[in-house]
Order: C-alpha cells, then structure tokens, then sequence
C-alpha cells in the first residue's frame, strides 16, 4: 500500500504523459475498487462446484452467489456467464449433500424471482422434476422444503409456460403433498403459491412501477427481462386457467381433487411439527381460505355439494367466533353465499 501511494505522489506533477506502473499488484487494485461482479460469481461457482472443497466453504461461495443475484443484472449475467448448468446440476447430482442442495436452491429461487428471462433460459434446463423431488419428505430436510418451494414458486409465477410442463410431469400432486408437509412453512408456501397461480392476470398487474419496469413510451422496446415482455403478451403470464382446471381435476390415484385436499388441510388438517403436536396455523388457514375466494368470488369457479357442505360445517363454527381468516368483512360475506 505505501509503495502505490509513493508511486502516486511521484507521478503527482503537470506531467502530461505520466509513467505507468507496471508493477502494481492486480489483487492490490481488487482490494481498494473491489472485483467486478461478474467474477465475484464466476469464482463463487468454481468454488460451490469443486467437489475438493469442504462443504462449509462451498456453502459459504453459494450464499455469496446469493446475495449477488440479487440484482436483476446479475441473474441475468447467470446466462452470459454459462452459470445455470453447473447450478442446476449441484441440485441432479446425487453426491450433491443436503445442505447444498437448500442453499442451491436458494440462489435459484432469488434468481428467478420477477425476471422473465431467468424463468425462461432455467425451463430450458427441465429443472422441473428435480425441483420437485426436493419436496419429498423422505430424502429432504424441512428446510432444503422450503427453499424448493421458494425456487418453484419463482419458476412458476406469471409464467404460463412453466405451469403447462407442471401440468405434463404431475406436478401438482406435490401440492396436495406439500399442504400436509411437517413443516408448517412448506404449508403457507404452498398454499399462498397456489393464490398466486390462480390470480386472474390482467395488463394492469405490471403496470405497477414499483414493482417492475416497463417501457414509457408505446414505441420503445420491449426487453425479455422485464415485465413489459409479459404486458405485450398476457397469455404467457396467465396461469389462472391451468390452476382452475388443476384444482377441479379428480385425482384417479386419490380418488379425489385437489381442491377437495385443500378443503380437508382447512377443515380437518394433518398434525405438524417434529412430533405432530399441532394442529392449527392461522396464517396456513388464512392462506387457504384466500385461495377459497380467489377461487369463487374472481374466478367464478364452483364448489361441489359436498364441498360446500364441509365448509358450511367449518365455517359455521368459525362465524360463531368471529373469525373472517384474514379476508375483508365484505369478501367473507361473498365467500359464504358462495358455499350457500
């Protein structure tokens, strides 16, 4: 440090070609303007792929790589870099531990949030099945369950595309799985996800500047990366119809559908926790029963009459309380003459 400062005092003058140093140290230079993003990731992934490594330091390179695609920029630099194989393949890898595989999944699922291209360039991959399989109970903890349910909720929002390959590879018997995960926060994932999908989509939904960017003027451009591709083109963000048809759909393994699985998790649900010592989560319970509305209320769907029997039965004792699970009092009204 003191030589660069003397070579920098020396060369100080009205000299107007002043010598260049040559031999300044490069890892000097990185420590006093810090590495440019691009290769703070590139080395990260070296380091989270090279089996060499212990695990702490690999996880420790993956929750660095974190925080840098946090920026929008940098997960779509996941590309340019030729990033997305060698994450996607430490979740496919079987030597890959678990607590790889969760913080994996975590950078997967921060890059994929609100960026369309992301979404697009990692369905390429058909990470679907392996996503999915990170939800079973039996081969993953409660919290690599967690991130699989962040990193699929990232893949699938707004994004039609990715809920028809849901569709084609069975994924949404892992939604009836997951509303009676252990873990109560696999739970609210799922179920809040579950809203998310079959929100009715409109042109409005990206006109929000605070949530997303899209072009000011009707001439400029329209980017892959941001919302704008998706405002021009409604139908690739609209997963409301495929969620409908995959609620009301029976199930010929289960005998039933899944709209009838998120009915019993509200009425009657599976004990959570380690040792299945609860029974009742009001945030789990508000969640579903905004998906109850989002269903029959904004998207005119209709229950069967043995649906609307079982939530007469659950909402009858609720009303006696109160309780309205999180809805308006005027939206618990329309739920209840919808299961009139």
């Amino acid at each position: 440090m003191q030589s660069l400062l003397r070579w920098s005092v020396e060369n100080s003058g009205n000299s107007s070609a002043p010598l260049q140093r040559a031999d300044v140290d490069p890892g000097l230079i990185d420590y006093i303007l810090g590495k440019p993003d691009a290769q703070m990731m590139k080395e990260a992934i070296q380091i989270a792929t090279d089996p060499s490594k212990d695990e702490d330091t690999r996880i420790t390179a993956l929750d660095d790589l974190e925080m840098l695609v946090e920026s929008i920029d940098n997960a779509n630099d996941l590309k340019k870099l030729n990033m997305w194989e060698p994450l996607h393949g430490l979740l496919s890898t079987a030597s890959t531990t678990d607590p790889l595989k969760m913080q994996t999944l975590w950078v997967i699922g921060t890059a994929l949030q609100n960026n369309p291209a992301a979404q697009l360039t990692y369905l390429a991959l058909d990470p679907l099945p392996v996503i999915l399989s990170s939800l079973s109970p039996s081969t993953n903890s409660a919290k690599t369950r967690s991130k699989a349910m962040y990193a699929l909720s990232g893949l699938l929002k707004h994004n039609a595309q990715a809920v028809r390959q849901l569709n084609a590879t069975g994924g949404w018997h892992t939604f009836r799985s997951a509303l009676e995960d252990s873990d109560i926060n696999v739970r609210r994932k799922a179920a809040f996800l579950l809203n998310t999908l079959l929100m009715p989509t409109t042109v409005e939904t990206f006109d929000a500047p605070s949530r997303i960017h899209t072009p000011q003027r009707a001439t400029a451009p329209v980017h892959p990366n941001s919302h704008a591709s998706m405002a021009s083109d409604p139908e690739s963000a609209s997963t409301t119809a495929a969620t409908m048809e995959a609620l009301q759909k029976e199930s010929k393994s289960e005998g039933s559908s899944l709209m009838d699985a998120l009915i019993s998790a509200l009425a009657d649900p599976v004990p959570f926790g380690p040792d299945g010592e609860w029974d009742k989560d009001t945030e789990f319970q508000e969640n579903l029963v905004r998906i109850l509305y989002t269903f029959s209320v904004q998207c005119g769907g209709k229950f069967s009459d043995a649906q609307r029997h079982a939530l007469r039965g659950f909402f009858g004792g609720a009303e006696r309380s109160g309780d309205v699970f999180g809805l308006s009092r005027e939206e618990f009204s329309r739920l209840k003459n919808a299961i009139a």
